[in-house]
């Protein structure tokens, strides 16, 4: 298993950074792997909400079934899986330390199946180049602190 986290504070309001990420084609902008994320069904995003997320890591794309397995004030968790994969990525997201900024806690991890488990080991820096990415990406949509 693959486990990559980021905690990280943006200049942006909490009800703001949530309403934004629980929408998970926003992946698509801030994720640097995702080549599209498209929702599966419509009406209110809410439990059980899908998407078909296409990513390119390491020169390999796949595609991915996410759903929204958790959706709270200060968390949202978006379970992903294939043939060769299970995902989790948990989105924790509380007030930061000053007025209107929010801290981020990303928590992704990987499960590879079958003859993928062989990638673990090469894929934990591949993910944790893309975790710090990741960061990068939601404080330029969010706005750093400085």
């Amino acid at each position: 298993m693959v486990e990559v986290t980021r905690t990280f504070t943006v200049s942006t309001p909490p009800e703001q950074v949530h309403d934004y990420l629980r929408d998970f084609s926003n992946a698509a902008e801030w994720d640097p792997g995702t080549v599209s994320c498209e929702r599966i069904g419509s009406g209110p995003v809410e439990i059980g909400t899908q998407w078909r997320n296409v990513s390119k890591i390491a020169g390999i794309e796949t595609a991915l079934t996410y759903e929204l397995t958790t959706l709270k004030p200060g968390n949202l968790v978006f379970t992903g899986n294939n043939d060769t994969a299970t995902t989790a990525d948990d989105i924790r997201i509380a007030p930061g330390d000053r007025p209107g900024t929010t801290e981020i806690a990303y928590h992704a991890t990987i499960e590879f199946l079958g003859a993928a488990k062989l990638a673990a080991p090469i894929a934990k820096g591949v993910f944790e180049k893309v975790g710090v990415d990741t960061e990068r990406s939601l404080t330029g949509i969010f706005g750093a602190i400085d």
